[in-house]
């Protein structure tokens, strides 16, 4: 039998209305035009922000990328000198880390979490605005920076006393701190929002171990960055304190210790690494299902793996600090623990492996950059795991072989990862598919691209060329290899480029022809049952769950002899998205709110009554804020408002939610 809950319709009185607060504090109307876009609470609007925000940043970052490869594919580079070699440096690690990766995982926790768990939005749709505005305050403050001559030169992991008055003098730290402070209270923010709606808002019958394995994932990452951002703030405030009131929490010269900030930085350092691969594993852990035709093996391991590399990343940081004299005990705890914590990753890449083997496999472009991240995160990871034996991690310290495991990990980890998500997801956003030839190409550009820039730092560092220097002398014999890295990564960024116009074509080609199909994949999650590209209200009705890829269970079958059987097509059994239910109302607050953050920031850099305005700002939206009314009966997202009667299209065994 089924059970409909009857909407609840709640009706406002002229003497109700008269008496909501007007002008300013009445919420904005909903629109299509740029307005809409600066005042939304939707979480799809929000993930779409985040990923166009981060490939904005993904492009200043790839220039500075090109620029430091074109310093060093000679000896005795003269395209950037030292000091603007260490400020591009800095800068190229900082974007990539905090203003690529992290949005970019961000971009897709917002828009699909809540489509994956049923729900409609998350919980606090206003303080999920605020993230993103937050976040992109941060992102151009940090790069302001170029425009004042000031740009941070100290490197991403920012080591004291070096980033000290004394040794950088200017304003680039100053920059550096107070940026990364900015952006990290967006992922706070946005994290508590996340974990949250996990928790609280899953649909009927999901228990937690019914979720998507990507849904897993970042619900993981969400706690570690709860855990972690406080870590680094503390020490970029005692790093502020240092710069600029004279403290004493890093300088050897006066009895500090500047261990201190590597402890810090790398506590919060290492779960990072974390942060950025885990949303790049369960994307991929998605993907890989739908294109062999078989369900994830050992969905218990997965989510438990990705729990267990979660703790465990909190007791790893110390691998970075072998040859800082930390003392012969913490040396073998470290490697231990380091060479532990390669258990449950490898975990990860067996099951993957097993949910590949035997299966039907369709290698499209989103299957193709999968199974990139599997081979080369396994390579990054195993450069990784030598740095557990402490003598081979002395020798490698702060050479290039270093550099070649870090981008291993995060660039053929997680970003190969991302781009694998961009190709899969992409039909349920847009409503078209990106082009499979130029997204064929795409892939096998980057993925060599990628192998000739970072596999040949590997030998460099063996060799022994240090990484963070400006220029090497001839006769080392670094020259063969540095050429060859500068010209995969301008494959790389051919790469990129083929991707820019895989989206302009594929838009092009999309106009004027009708959407997608709401399951074009053939795919196994809530987000295919609804159609493409997503209605505003999410879900007609809110499903109800009884398996995990509960989607896919609907379209197959065991028969009589438990074998499965398609039952059903998923175009024809996903929601139609023609109701009209109530929704969170836009607001201009949020980015308001940002906006002051940034000045307050630059006035405390260089002119306290810019930090006024920006106070004033603050305060003022704050307040604004406070006063808003929870929803405007004359701002509703459809013409229908809130006049909408029972769900008629419910299918039998499904709970109707108006």
């Amino acid at each position: 039998m089924t059970q409909t809950i009857e909407p609840q319709v709640e009706s406002t009185s002229e003497d109700e209305i008269a008496h909501q607060p007007l002008g300013v504090y009445t919420r904005p109307k909903g629109g299509n035009g740029w307005r809409d876009w600066v005042t939304t609470v939707d979480h799809k609007k929000i993930g779409i922000l985040y990923g166009a925000a981060a490939l904005f940043f993904f492009l200043i970052g790839g220039i500075e990328a090109l620029l430091i490869r074109l310093q060093l594919a000679t000896p005795n580079g003269t395209v950037l000198g030292a000091d603007m070699y260490n400020q591009m440096f800095t800068m190229h690690g900082v974007t990539m880390v905090f203003l690529v990766i992290m949005p970019l995982a961000a971009a897709f926790a917002n828009y699909l979490l809540p489509l994956q768990i049923g729900a409609r939005d998350v919980a606090f749709p206003r303080l999920n605005a605020l993230s993103f505005w937050v976040f992109l305050a941060g992102g151009l403050f940090l790069n302001t920076a170029w425009i004042f001559g000031d740009a941070p030169d100290g490197g991403w992991f920012g080591y004291a006393p070096n980033t000290g008055i004394v040794f950088s003098p200017g304003n680039g730290m100053d920059f550096y701190a107070i940026g990364l402070q900015i952006t990290g209270i967006a992922s706070l923010v946005s994290a508590m929002n996340l974990i949250v709606t996990v928790l609280n808002m899953r649909a009927p019958g999901m228990t937690l171990f019914k979720m998507p394995v990507f849904t897993w994932m970042i619900l993981v990452v969400q706690f570690l960055l709860v855990f972690a951002v406080p870590v680094i703030t503390v020490a970029l405030f005692l790093l502020l304190f240092d710069r600029n009131f004279g403290s004493n929490f890093f300088n050897p010269v006066l009895g500090a210790d500047p261990l201190l900030w590597q402890h810090l930085f790398w506590i919060f350092g290492h779960p990072e690494v974390y942060i950025l691969i885990l949303p790049s594993f369960g994307i991929i852990s998605e993907v890989i299902p739908t294109f062999s035709r078989k369900p994830i093996f050992g969905y218990p391991f997965m989510v438990f793996s990705g729990i267990a590399i979660g703790f465990m990343g909190w007791g790893v940081w110390a691998h970075h600090m072998f040859v800082s004299g930390i003392g012969p005990i913490s040396v073998a705890a470290f490697s231990l623990s380091t060479m532990f914590i390669a258990v449950p990753t490898g975990v990860k890449i067996l099951n993957w492996m097993a949910t590949m083997w035997g299966g039907k496999l369709l290698f499209n472009t989103p299957m193709l950059f999968a199974t990139g991240v599997v081979s080369m995160f396994t390579v990054g990871g195993l450069s990784g795991v030598t740095h557990a034996v402490a003598p081979a991690d002395t020798q490698q310290t702060d050479t290039y072989y270093i550099v070649a495991h870090f981008h291993y990990v995060i660039f053929g980890g997680a970003l190969l990862g991302i781009f694998a998500g961009f190709y899969f997801w992409w039909p349920k956003v847009f409503g078209h598919k990106l082009g499979e030839k130029l997204g064929k190409l795409n892939f096998w550009l980057m993925l060599i691209g990628f192998n000739l820039t970072f596999g040949p730092m590997h030998i460099l560092g063996l060799q022994g060329m240090s990484r963070r220097i400006h220029s090497y002398s001839p006769g080392f014999g670094f020259e063969l290899w540095n050429m060859v890295e500068t010209i995969g990564s301008f494959i790389i960024g051919l790469g990129v480029l083929l991707f820019l116009i895989n989206i302009y074509a594929s838009a092009k080609k999309a106009k004027g022809q009708p959407p997608i199909g709401p399951d074009p994949w053939d795919a196994r999650t809530l987000e295919w049952a609804i159609p493409s590209p997503t209605p505003e209200h999410n879900f007609d009705y809110v499903p109800v769950v009884t398996d995990i890829d509960d989607f896919w269970h609907k379209k197959y079958q065991p028969d009589e002899n438990g074998k499965l059987r398609k039952v059903a097509d998923g175009n024809e059994i996903a929601q139609k998205g023609d109701q009209h239910p109530h929704l969170p109302s836009p607001s201009y607050w949020p980015i308001v709110l940002a906006a002051g953050l940034p000045l307050i920031a630059l006035g405390l850099i260089y002119n306290l009554w810019v930090s006024g305005i920006g106070l004033v700002l603050l305060l003022g939206a704050m307040f604004g804020w406070s006063l808003e009314p929870a929803t405007d009966p004359n701002a509703g997202h459809d013409d229908d408002g809130d006049d909408h009667g029972p769900d008629t299209n419910t299918p039998d065994g499904d709970e109707g939610l108006a």
